[in-house]
């Protein structure tokens, strides 16, 4: 998604709250929107509040370049692609449950060892 529209943005901060939950995602990634948040509730700002509309602007630019930064991370949450590792999950565990099996055995193969036990038995 390389185009910006009001409808992507929004759906890339509705992403925000799911990409937090994923174990997956580095947690400096994590860090950079909560690093964001901070921006918008701390005191001091790159443009004073005393100048009010200008000083709302610095407060989105951040957030857009944070957005910017992270777009790929979070199409992967609103499109639909992410699929969830499992690795983590089942690392080092032998888990086999109600599963049949039957070996067949190769029929050369089967020739062969009954050959082997002649030779052998004589």
């Amino acid at each position: 998604m390389q185009f910006w529209s009001f409808r992507v943005i929004l759906s890339r901060f509705k992403a925000i709250r799911f990409m937090m939950a994923d174990k997956t995602v580095p947690k400096t990634k994590k860090a950079l929107i909560i690093a964001g948040i901070a921006y918008l509730f701390l005191p001091f700002d790159l443009i004073p509040a005393m100048v009010f509309p200008l000083s709302l602007i610095d407060d989105l630019v951040v957030w857009l370049l944070i957005i910017w930064y992270l777009k790929k991370e979070l199409d992967v949450y609103w499109t639909g692609e992410k699929k969830y590792d499992l690795s983590k999950k089942y690392r080092s565990k032998d888990i086999v449950d109600d599963v049949e099996f039957e070996v067949e055995e190769d029929k050369a193969e089967a020739k062969a060892e009954a050959k082997a036990e002649e030779k052998g038995n004589e």
